[in-house]
């Protein structure tokens, strides 16, 4: 049996297929996208490779892709090994001394370079960074009613070493740790970190990868799903409760990011193998569109 009838796709389906792509391949071509990775996408390997083909292959075509990644569940793993219990608050992991230790081994060595390996192994050219190098982050801690220890809000991004690294043809790899102005190093929630660095590179689109499928009008039905939201009717929809809860934070990355510059900012579901290229060059697209 041929490879072309186990799968089920034959050969004119996939030129069709590559057809229909141009436009949109045409359309991107030289622009920047910033893909927060995050969730299952991260942790399940069949979905963490199609991730790793997607990234390199917008590079292939001409896409400046920068990739912005987290890492809680390996932050969780790590400080379990050492019989510490992870704490949090809000949502939001406190963060003491001993734990910023932690996310800062794992977020910028292990996890950053792990992915810059896998992007390597797929074809691609990364370059993996951190909030500390060059001072591509730089921040304070972060007013909050409860104590959250080291976490912290961006007060500057220095979007050069970026540019640079993609003018020499590199993904840049950005784990979101960020240098404080007197010593201190921060954790960085990675939605909010993603936000800034597309605003600051004067993105066309800011894509956060999540778990679900995008911004429901009722939270157990799927197939309420709102496709488009414009920025401005953010506070509406937050009075009527459709945006509740976890929601809130990455929609409101959404409209800051928007409101910063960024053309279109997507919540998009990570379980849905080659998601990002579903939302980029097919005319569907996926998930929920900020503008």
């Amino acid at each position: 049996m041929s490879t072309e009838k186990k799968i089920g796709v034959s050969n004119s389906d996939r030129a069709h297929i590559l057809v229909q792509a141009m436009p949109y391949i045409r359309k991107w071509a030289g622009e920047t996208i910033v893909v927060k990775y995050g969730g299952n996408a991260m942790i399940n390997p069949e979905l963490k490779e199609a991730v790793m083909n997607d990234i390199v292959l917008m590079q292939l075509v001409g896409v400046n892709v920068v990739l912005v990644h987290g890492g809680g569940p390996e932050i969780s793993g790590m400080l379990k090994k050492i019989g510490k219990e992870s704490k949090f608050i809000n949502g939001m992991r406190y963060t003491d001394q001993e734990t910023m230790d932690i996310v800062q081994q794992v977020l910028a060595g292990k996890v950053n370079k792990d992915l810059v390996q896998l992007l390597e192994n797929t074809g691609g050219k990364a370059i993996g960074l951190c909030g500390q190098d060059g001072s591509l982050l730089k921040a304070d801690k972060l007013p909050s009613a409860e104590d959250l220890g080291f976490v912290g809000e961006i007060r500057e991004v220095n979007s050069k070493i970026v540019r640079d690294s993609i003018a020499a043809g590199y993904i840049p790899v950005i784990s979101t740790v960020a240098a404080g102005y007197h010593g201190e190093v921060y954790n960085i929630n990675a939605d909010v970190a993603a936000a800034r660095i597309a605003a600051e590179l004067g993105a066309r689109k800011l894509i956060l990868m999540t778990d679900i499928v995008g911004l429901l009008r009722d939270k157990d039905d799927e197939s309420t799903l709102i496709p488009v939201v414009n920025v401005s009717d953010v506070p509406k929809l937050k009075r009527e409760g459709i945006i509740s809860g976890g929601m809130i934070p990455k929609i409101d990355c959404c409209v800051e990011a928007v409101r910063r510059g960024v053309e279109r900012a997507h919540i998009i579901d990570g379980r849905t193998p080659h998601s990002i290229l579903v939302e980029l060059f097919t005319d569907e697209g996926i998930g929920t569109m900020f503008y």
